[in-house]
């Protein structure tokens, strides 16, 4: 399991893994690809780095992660559909921490994404607080 740090050159390929994600996590998000791709630059271009997770030359997932905030913020995480149950997001989780240097991080999960808070809570996580909203219908 390896981490490389992504570029610019990398947006279609990471805006392509976010929209997987959206859809895994069943977010209310509506952006199109080509949405995603410019969101991604803006991320990049600002306090955000991306990581790939390779299992060799292969891209098995990514990473998005606010840089500027402390401690760090992972803002997503992706393995993609084909490389689960091979246990590398728990590897690619703990490569990252080495990577980053960190052994404190934070994340949101949402709250109806049960595949994604059993995850996260296999790794350790607790709740920190939650969040909540109000919308008029």
């Amino acid at each position: 399991m390896r981490i490389e740090k992504c570029t610019i050159e990398d947006i279609q390929v990471l805006a392509r893994m976010n929209k997987c994600l959206i859809e895994d996590e069943r977010s209310s998000n509506p952006m199109n690809l080509s949405q995603l791709e410019e969101r991604m630059q803006g991320f990049l271009l600002g306090d955000y780095d991306a990581y790939f997770v390779k299992d060799e030359d292969e891209i098995v997932g990514y990473a998005l992660v606010d840089r500027t905030s402390d401690p760090l913020y992972l803002r997503q995480f992706y393995i993609e559909r084909e490389q689960r149950r091979k246990h590398y997001g728990e590897s690619a989780f703990r490569a990252l921490l080495e990577y980053l240097g960190t052994d404190r991080i934070d994340i949101d999960v949402l709250p109806w994404n049960e595949a994604g808070v059993a995850f996260w809570r296999s790794l350790g996580f607790t709740e920190k607080y939650v969040a909540m909203r109000y919308t008029k219908e």
